[in-house]
């Protein structure tokens, strides 16, 4: 799948590195583990066959892409789309983590919003949720951009304290009729 700027293709063994520098970074993990350093071990052995997974409701395709640069394939990333229930697709969870050095860009935004539109158009979803700490606010507005809307705040016990979880979690989602709606309005 291409966006304008981005190649979202399926994982293989050669983006072992990328993956584990991805994951190795505190300030990219901050919202996630509290910003822990990753295992290579634990990402070639846990990480990397996840995002190979296939999942019944893809007929056996992965649901995770790797985003690099149309220009020059950089690794900048990766995006997911999983099934809440792996039978069914009806409903998915968009997931995606970027480098550093490409926050700011757009990329989250352009690459969600391919793979929100490629769900409903190809994949039978009715509805995509995401989720976030309360305190991620570059999360939320990119979730926002791609045509999410806030749903709820909740609070989650986590096995670990990440700076901000007090503050909660908040949940966001947008159903195929809102996305026809705002496709309609869009051209």
């Amino acid at each position: 799948m291409e966006t304008e700027r981005l190649v979202l293709r399926d994982f293989v063994d050669g983006d072992l590195d990328d993956l584990f520098a991805l994951h190795d970074d505190p300030e990219v993990m901050r919202f996630i583990n509290g910003g822990k350093r990753a295992s290579l071990e634990e990402i070639r052995e846990r990480t990397l066959p996840e995002m190979r997974r296939g999942w019944p409701a893809y007929g056996g395709r992965p649901a995770c892409w790797v985003a690099a640069e149309r220009h020059g394939g950089r690794f900048v990333g990766w995006f997911a789309l999983r099934p809440v229930d792996p039978g069914r697709p009806d409903t998915v969870d968009l997931g995606y983590r970027l480098r550093r050095d490409a926050w700011g860009r757009g990329y989250a935004t352009e690459g969600g919003r391919a793979l929100v539109d490629k769900g409903f158009q190809d994949l039978g979803v009715r509805r995509v949720v995401a989720d976030t700490m309360a305190v991620n606010t570059g999360s939320r507005r990119v979730l926002e951009k791609i045509g999410l809307t806030f749903e709820r705040a909740f609070f989650t016990d986590w096995p670990d304290v990440i700076d901000g979880s007090d503050q909660g979690d908040v949940a966001y989602a947008l159903s195929r009729d809102a996305w026809d709606a705002g496709r309609v309005r869009r051209g």
